[in-house]
C-alpha cells in the first residue's frame, strides 16, 4: 500500500496541465510568437500560439505542473526585453484532455486583415526611415569639414616629421 502512495505521488508531480492563455498589450508585429515558440520548446511544452484579430496573442499550452508558470514568467521578462509591452497575461486551466502537436508551434493567421495590418506597419517604418534621412545633408557637411581638418592635420604631421628627421640627421653627424 505504501508503495502505491509513493508511486501515485511521483506520478502526480509529472502530471500534464493544459492552459488557455491570452497575452494583451503591444505584442503583435514584433516577432513575439517566434519568441514564445522558442521558449516553449526549451521548457518542453506542447501547444500552439496565434495572433488574434483583437490584437492579442492567444495560445494553448500544456506541460508539467509548475513548468507553465515558469514559462510565462520568462516569457514576460524576455518579451519586455524584445520590445513587447505586455499589459496582462491571463490563463485558465483546461479541465479536459486536449490533443496537441508533439512540439510547440506558432500558427500563421495571415488573413487579409492581418496582412494589411503588417503592410501598414511596414509603410509606417518606411516613413520613419525617410524622416531619419532628412539629416543626411547636415551629416555630409560635418563629414566634409572633418575630412578637411584631417587633411590639414596630416599635412602638419608630415611637415613636423620632416623637421624631426633633419634634426636627427644633424645630431647623427655630430
Amino acid at each position: 500500500m505504501k508503495l502505491n502512495l509513493i508511486l501515485f505521488g511521483y506520478m502526480d508531480t509529472f502530471m500534464q496541465t493544459c492552459y488557455n492563455i491570452m497575452i494583451t498589450g503591444k505584442v503583435q508585429d514584433i516577432g513575439f510568437r517566434a519568441l514564445i515558440e522558442d521558449i516553449a520548446r526549451l521548457y518542453d511544452l506542447r501547444g500552439f500560439t496565434f495572433n488574434d484579430i483583437d490584437g492579442s496573442i492567444k495560445m494553448v499550452c500544456c506541460g508539467e505542473n509548475g513548468v507553465v508558470a515558469d514559462f510565462l514568467e520568462e516569457l514576460r521578462a524576455k518579451g519586455t526585453q524584445r520590445g513587447a509591452v505586455i499589459d496582462e497575461i491571463t490563463s485558465k486551466e483546461i479541465p479536459f484532455e486536449i490533443y496537441l502537436p508533439q512540439r510547440f508551434l506558432r500558427l500563421y493567421t495571415d488573413e487579409l486583415t492581418d496582412i494589411g495590418r503588417k503592410l501598414d506597419k511596414g509603410n509606417e517604418l518606411l516613413g520613419d526611415i525617410k524622416k531619419d534621412t532628412s539629416a543626411l545633408p547636415e551629416i555630409r557637411s560635418v563629414l566634409e569639414s572633418f575630412t578637411l581638418e584631417q587633411r590639414e592635420h596630416n599635412q602638419w604631421i608630415k611637415e613636423h616629421n620632416q623637421r624631426l628627421e633633419k634634426i636627427l640627421e644633424r645630431l647623427a653627424e655630430k
